[in-house]
Formats: C-alpha cells, structure tokens, sequence
C-alpha cells in the first residue's frame, strides 16, 4: 500500500488546513484510515480515525475542532482542522490498516502554526 498525503503547511493561530491522504495499491480492502501527529520532541499520538463503515475515533482534546471523513471509493481520507493553535503544529501522519490487520504509514506531512 502506498500512502500519499498533502495538505500540510504553515498558519495563524486560528487558522484552518486540510489534509489529505490517497490509498493505493492494496491487494486487500482497506478497513481503518486515519491521522496521528508527532509534534518536535514527543511521541506520535491519535489524531483520528474511521473505519471503512465510518466508525471514528478522536482524541479527546480535539473533538470538535478536527473532522476525519473519507471517500471509500477513492480510499482517500481527509482531516478538517480548524482553530489550528500553536499546539496543533507537527508531522501529521496517515495510516491505512487492511481487513487483515496490516498498517501502512504515510511519509508525513508538516503543519506548523504560529503568528
């Protein structure tokens, strides 16, 4: 499986970004997409994820600010991030988990977030 996120950048206090991130090449149906962050220094944490029947998890502390939807048809998923704050910023990274079980990692895109 190949994984090709954008979207990434730099933004105000604030602001809002969209990431994206493409599915392809898996021989098997992909069944959870999703996001972590991994900000300078800390390990990589939940961002959100959903399943293929559009079951999501959030972490708790950006629920209502970050949306995750996908498109199935196109295995693409999407991240709405608004009211980005300086915390927000890091390497965001994709993950797509097959019917089996597999994880595939994305190469990570960066958001940074200050005035």
């Amino acid at each position: 499986v190949q994984l090709q996120a954008s979207g990434g950048g730099s933004v105000q206090p604030g602001g809002t970004l969209r990431l994206s991130c493409a599915a392809s090449g898996s021989i098997l149906p992909i069944n959870v997409m999703g996001w972590y962050r991994q900000a300078p220094g800390k390990q990589r944490d939940l961002v959100a994820t959903m399943s293929r029947g559009g079951s999501t998890v959030y972490a708790e502390a950006l629920k209502g600010r970050f949306t995750i939807s996908r498109d199935n048809a196109k295995n693409t998923a999407y991240l709405q991030m608004n009211n980005l704050e300086p915390e927000d910023t890091g390497d965001y990274y994709c993950l797509a988990m097959d019917i089996a079980g597999r994880n595939t990692w994305g190469q990570g895109t960066q958001v940074t977030v200050s005035s």
